[in-house]
C-alpha cells in the first residue's frame, strides 16, 4: 500500500548575504534597456555596492530557460531565466561553480498578481537547481515597498536612497531614450545619434555615481524632490545633441510601441529587435517609457484605496496622500523633460487612460499592464501621437490576451485604429515582423497623406520648406522642438511650424 506523503509549498529564501560579505560580492540584475541598467548601476556603485547588468539577452538564453525550467512559460521568463543561468555557466567555466556562488548575487524585481511576473523567482530557482547551483542567492525588491529594509543578513538595504536613485535614474534614460528615437529616424550623419547617446548616458552615469548622500529617509526624500542636480546634469548632456543635424522633412510613420513591460523595454532578440527593425523599414518609433508604468503603479494603488472609502475612515486621507505623490512624480518627469527641451514625449494621464478604457476592460483587472494597454492605443490614436500601435505579447501571457481580445472591440468602434498585435514566442521572427509590416504598410500611406494635407495647408512645397529650413539652422538640429500641430507625422509638424513661423515673419 502506497503511503502518502505530504508536500508542501516551499517559498524560496535565500541564504544571508552579510555586511561583511558585500564589498566582495557582486550584484548581477537586468531586463531594461541598456540605458536605464547603466545608471542603475551608477546608483548601485553609488551607494557602495559592486554591481553589474547582465549580458543583453539571446536566443541561446531563450532555449537554455525553456529547457532548465517550464517549457511552456511566457518568454519573458525563458529569457530572463536562460540569461541568468548562461551567465552563472560561463563564469563557473572560468573561475568555478564555489567561487561564483560567494562573488555574485541576483537581484529582481518581484510582485504579485495574475502574471507569471510573481513566480519568476520559481523558474529561476528551479533553472539554478538544474545547473547544479542552488545555493546561489536571488533577492527580491518588491515593487510596491519602497522602503522594505535589509535583506536576510543586513547586506543589501533597500532604503529609500537606493529607491530614489533607481526611480530618478529610470527617468533620466526615458527621457534620453525619448529624445534618441525622435533623432535617429532624420540623422544626417549615420551612427552621430548613437554616439551622442552613448557619451549622455557616461556623463549621466558619473552623476548618479557621484549623487551626493542625504540620509536614508527624509533627507534623501526632500534632497531629490527639491534639487536641481540632476535637472542640471540633463541640460549639460541636451547639449550635445546639438551637433547632430537633422532632415525632419522625411514622411515617416510614427509607431507606438505598447506590449508586456519586459518586450516593451527591452531592445534585442526578446522582442526580435523591433525598434531597429522598424527604423530600418523607415518608421519613426515612439517608445515606451518606463515612466508610464510606474505611474500605472501608483494609479492602481489609488483605485485600490478608494474602493475603502467611507469603510475606512483613513482611507480618504490616504487617496489625497497617494495623488499628491502622483502629481510629484509627473512633475519630476515633466523637469527632466524640459531639460531636454520637452522633446520626449509627454507620460498621458492615467484617468484618462482609465476612462478610454473603461467600455472595453475593467480598471481593476490587474494583470499586466490591466486597462492601460487599452487605453493608451486609444489615447495615442484619438490624440494622432502615432500612425499605428504595434502591441508586443509574449506567447502564452494570460493578461495580454485579455487586453487583445478587447482590442477586437476598440477596433470595430474605430475602424481606422490602425493596430499590430504581435505574438512573440522568441522563435518565430519572420511571422512577426511580417504581420507587423503588413500593418506599416498602411501606416506609410497615412504619414504621406498627412505631409500632403500639410502641403495643401500652408501651401509649402519641399523645395520651399528646404529654403526656409535653410535660413533657419537651428531648426536643423536635433535640439529644436517642432511643436505637435494635429499631424501624427513629424514632417507635417514641421510644415504646420515653418508656415507660422513665415506668416509672424511676414507680418513683422
Amino acid at each position: 500500500m502506497a503511503v502518502a506523503t505530504d508536500h508542501h509549498y516551499r517559498a524560496y529564501t535565500p541564504a544571508p548575504l552579510t555586511k561583511s560579505d558585500i564589498d566582495e560580492v557582486e550584484i548581477l540584475f537586468g531586463g531594461l534597456h541598456w540605458r536605464a541598467e547603466r545608471l542603475l548601476q551608477a546608483v548601485f556603485e553609488n551607494l557602495g555596492y559592486n554591481a553589474r547588468p547582465l549580458p543583453v539577452a539571446t536566443k541561446d538564453d531563450l532555449l537554455t530557460g525553456r529547457e532548465l525550467a517550464d517549457i511552456g512559460q511566457c518568454c519573458p521568463t525563458s529569457f530572463t531565466t536562460g540569461n541568468l543561468a548562461n551567465f552563472l555557466r560561463s563564469e563557473s567555466e572560468r573561475i568555478g561553480a564555489e567561487q561564483v556562488k560567494d562573488r555574485y548575487v541576483y537581484v529582481t524585481a518581484g510582485s504579485c498578481g495574475a502574471c507569471r511576473f510573481g513566480q519568476y523567482h520559481q523558474s529561476y530557482e528551479l533553472a539554478l537547481k538544474n545547473i547544479g547551483m542552488e545555493q546561489f542567492r536571488m533577492f527580491l525588491i518588491d515593487q510596491g515597498q519602497p522602503d522594505q529594509g535589509a535583506t536576510a543578513g543586513g547586506g543589501l538595504n533597500i532604503n529609500m536612497p537606493l529607491t530614489l536613485g533607481t526611480v530618478w535614474a529610470l527617468l533620466a534614460a526615458d527621457v534620453v531614450q525619448g529624445l534618441e528615437y525622435r533623432t535617429r529616424p532624420y540623422e544626417v550623419n549615420a551612427g552621430q545619434t548613437d554616439e551622442v547617446v552613448r557619451q549622455c548616458v557616461d556623463e549621466l552615469y558619473e552623476v548618479f555615481r557621484n549623487r551626493p548622500a542625504k540620509g536614508e529617509k527624509w533627507g534623501s526624500i526632500v534632497w531629490h524632490l527639491s534639487t536641481n542636480y540632476f535637472v542640471k546634469a540633463l541640460r549639460e548632456v541636451f547639449r550635445k545633441f546639438e551637433a547632430i543635424e537633422v532632415d525632419r522633412l522625411q514622411p515617416k510613420p510614427v509607431v507606438k510601441i505598447t506590449g508586456e513591460f519586459y518586450l516593451q523595454t527591452v531592445e534585442g532578440d526578446p522582442n526580435y529587435n523591433i525598434h531597429r527593425w522598424l527604423e530600418a523599414e523607415g518608421a519613426e518609433v515612439y517608445p515606451a517609457p518606463i515612466a508610464v508604468w510606474l505611474d500605472y503603479l501608483i494609479r492602481f494603488q489609488v483605485q485600490s484605496l478608494e474602493d475603502y472609502v467611507g469603510v475606512d475612515k483613513g482611507a480618504r486621507a490616504k487617496v489625497a496622500a497617494l495623488k499628491s505623490v502622483q502629481k510629484v512624480f509627473g512633475w519630476t518627469y515633466n523637469r527632466m523633460r524640459a531639460a531636454f527641451g520637452n522633446i520626449p514625449h509627454e507620460m498621458p494621464d492615467q484617468y484618462e487612460l482609465r476612462r478610454l478604457a473603461a467600455p472595453y476592460f475593467h480598471h481593476k483587472l490587474s494583470g499586466g499592464e490591466g486597462d492601460m494597454l487599452v487605453g493608451k492605443a486609444l489615447w495615442t490614436h484619438l490624440n494622432k501621437k502615432a500612425h499605428m500601435i504595434c502591441e508586443l505579447s509574449p506567447y502564452s501571457c494570460m493578461p495580454n490576451t485579455m487586453s487583445i481580445g478587447a482590442m477586437a472591440g476598440v477596433i470595430g468602434q474605430y475602424p481606422d485604429l490602425l493596430y499590430a498585435p504581435i505574438e512573440v514566442k522568441g522563435d518565430a521572427e519572420v511571422h512577426a515582423l511580417s504581420r507587423c509590416q503588413m500593418i506599416l504598410t498602411e501606416a506609410k500611406k497615412r504619414a504621406i497623406q498627412d505631409y500632403v494635407a500639410a502641403m495643401e495647408t500652408t501651401g509649402l512645397s519641399p523645395e520651399t520648406a528646404k529654403e526656409l529650413l535653410a535660413e533657419r539652422p537651428e531648426m536643423r538640429r536635433a535640439s529644436y522642438r517642432v511643436p505637435h500641430r494635429g499631424a501624427a507625422a513629424t514632417a507635417a509638424n514641421l510644415l504646420y511650424d515653418l508656415a507660422d513661423m513665415t506668416a509672424e515673419r511676414n507680418a513683422a
